[in-house]
């Protein structure tokens, strides 16, 4: 049986296996760009925008800082079972100037990283269980 292929997270990140991009949104009023989307009010506290527009985050960026993950994360948080430790990257996107962090793809070690090092966003399985494959954005050294 094939599994269907779902975002862990709804809308926080295009599903296109070649060109993933993180979803945020762009302030009308100032341009200051958000991740994750906001909905409500501009987070700039000279501005008090309340409409954005959806933009697609830059795919590239560099480590700003990087740590590794020894232990399975607490409910409600979901990883694979049996749990793999595995690193995590802080990366500065490369337009938007902002952090973003995420898991890095299985077979890059921490001792692999560094800061300053290029990374790119791919899509990857959190978990999965009977019927779907969770997907979520994941970094990997870029090519």
């Amino acid at each position: 049986m094939t599994k269907t292929r779902v975002p862990a997270i709804e809308g926080w990140f295009t599903m296109d296996p070649d060109a993933p991009h993180l979803l945020g949104t762009r302030c009308t009023r100032c341009s200051n760009v958000f991740f994750p989307k906001e909905e409500s009010y501009c987070r700039n506290p000279e501005c008090g925008g309340t409409e954005f527009e959806e933009t697609k985050l830059s795919r590239r960026g560099r480590v700003w800082s990087f740590t590794n993950n020894c232990y399975a994360p607490p409910e409600p948080f979901m990883a694979k079972e049996p749990f793999e430790p595995y690193a995590i990257a802080a990366v500065e996107l490369e337009a938007e100037k902002m952090i973003v962090i995420g898991q890095v793809t299985a077979g890059t070690e921490v001792g692999d990283l560094e800061a300053g090092m290029e990374m790119e966003l791919v899509l990857d399985i959190l978990y999965e269980d009977d019927e779907n494959e969770y997907i979520v954005w994941k970094w990997q050294p870029a090519a």
